[in-house]
Formats: structure tokens, C-alpha cells, sequence
């Protein structure tokens, strides 16, 4: 079985890559620029057993995403089962500060992209498949220079909601993961340098409700259930794998 993950060369599609890869036996990972972090990805999954693709692309727009689907296609092995939609774009800014073209590209990337990728893979997913969109907490909690991000998830979110109408009847499962927070590249680049980003984690560490940091695996595990068949009556949730963060405290 085919999984395809976009943002999966770094971050926490990479985490999920490194979760799935054993159990599926291939994983496609699309990534938007960074052919470094692409070998590397390529070569660690590799390591695991699995077979591994990688293909830039931008899922940003209706015509990359169509492109990674025909790529995908034209690939063959055993088609594609089940998509995670990882990718995000990080442009951190106030709403009234933000350069628009700029706020527009984030939305679309962060949210509309969900449904170019669905839209794209329609003719390759069936009955069994499923779609995890990654999304955070941001979406529906209001943080600092988050809009672009968080805006954008909560339209993705939205879509997951609406698309349940449309690919429950054809047996294809749609939902949401809400990771807690982690410290990958995005994160550092949202608040400015690795340093804040681990002592943002750090501080979220210590609020947790559940008293420690979020791991790789609290939000793997569940996006790797999501794709199983035991899930298969779990249609346009949205889960959030946070300890408890944005429910208490």
C-alpha cells in the first residue's frame, strides 16, 4: 500500500513518514523546496525497509497538486491508498500587518490545498482509503503572528467537514489531527530562532495539563490508526493530540 504525505521530508511529516513507512511498506513523500532535507528523508526512510519516493512540488495550487497525482500515476507500484497532508506554509504576521498577496498564498497553502489534493487524487483513492489533514490548535486558539497558519487550518478543517458528504458514500474516510506542539523548522521559523522555539516548547511542557511534552508519537500513532481499518466509522473529526492543551488551561 501507497501512502502519500506531503511535507514529509521534514518536521512532522517526517515523524509520521518514519511511523508509517514499516506498516505500508511505500510512502511517497512531496516536498516544496528543500532538496537536502529530501535526500536526507529519502535515505532514513530507506533504512526502515520501506520504499520511498520523493517529489517536489506545490501543493498550493490546483495544478501541483494535479501534477503529484499524475506523478504518483504514472509511478504505478500499487497505486495510492491513503493521503496525509502535512505541508504547510509559514509566513508569520498580524492580520492588519500582513502583506495580502503574501496572507492569500499562506491560506490557500495551508487550507485550500486539502482540497486540490482530494480533487487530484479522486480517481486514485478508494473504497478503504483515507485522508488525515494535519492541522493544531491554531485553528481555533488565537496566537500572535499565527493567522496566516491558523486561518488557513481552519478552512482545511471546514473542507474535512464538507468532503465527508461527498467520500463517505465511496468509502473513503476524512479526518484531522491536531499534534501538540513540537520543535521542528516550522516552529523556530514561526517565532524566530531555535531557541524560542524550545522554550516555547519547554513552557508548553510545563502548562500541559498532562504534565510533559508533546512526542513524535502521541500524534503518529493516531494518524496511523486513522488509516486503519478499525477506523473506518470515524468520518470529519478533527482529534487533537495535545495532553489536554486548549481544553484546560
Amino acid at each position: 500500500m501507497t501512502v502519500l504525505i506531503t511535507g514529509g521530508t521534514k518536521g512532522i511529516g517526517l515523524a509520521i513518514a518514519r511511523r508509517l513507512a514499516p506498516v505500508h511498506g511505500r510512502v511517497v513523500l512531496a516536498y516544496h523546496s528543500d532538496e537536502a532535507a529530501a535526500d536526507d528523508a529519502r535515505a532514513e526512510i530507506s533504512a526502515l525497509g520501506a520504499g520511498v519516493e520523493t517529489v517536489r512540488c506545490d501543493v498550493g495550487t490546483p495544478e501541483g497538486a494535479a501534477a503529484l497525482m499524475a506523478e504518483i500515476e504514472r509511478q504505478g507500484h500499487d497505486g495510492l491508498s491513503h493521503i496525509v497532508h502535512a505541508a504547510a506554509m509559514i509566513y508569520p504576521t498580524t492580520l492588519l500587518g500582513a502583506d495580502l498577496a503574501k496572507f492569500r498564498q499562506a491560506v490557500e497553502t495551508n487550507g485550500l490545498s486539502l482540497l486540490y489534493l482530494v480533487h487530484a487524487a479522486q480517481g486514485l483513492l478508494g473504497r478503504g482509503s483515507s485522508v488525515v489533514f494535519i492541522t493544531s490548535m491554531g485553528s481555533r486558539i488565537p496566537s500572535p503572528n499565527y493567522g496566516a497558519l491558523g486561518v488557513g487550518k481552519a478552512l482545511a478543517e471546514a473542507i474535512v467537514r464538507y468532503l465527508v458528504a461527498e467520500l463517505a458514500p465511496r468509502g473513503i474516510r476524512i479526518n484531522g489531527v491536531a499534534p501538540g506542539l513540537v520543535h521542528t523548522t516550522s516552529v523556530a521559523a514561526m517565532l524566530g530562532s531555535e531557541d524560542a522555539a524550545q522554550a516555547a516548547v519547554d513552557r508548553a511542557a510545563r502548562t500541559n495539563p498532562s504534565g510533559r511534552e508533546s512526542r513524535d508519537s502521541d500524534y503518529a500513532a493516531l494518524v496511523e490508526f486513522l488509516l486503519g481499518p478499525e477506523a473506518e466509522f470515524i468520518q470529519g473529526q478533527v482529534i487533537a493530540a495535545t495532553g489536554g492543551t486548549g481544553v484546560i488551561g
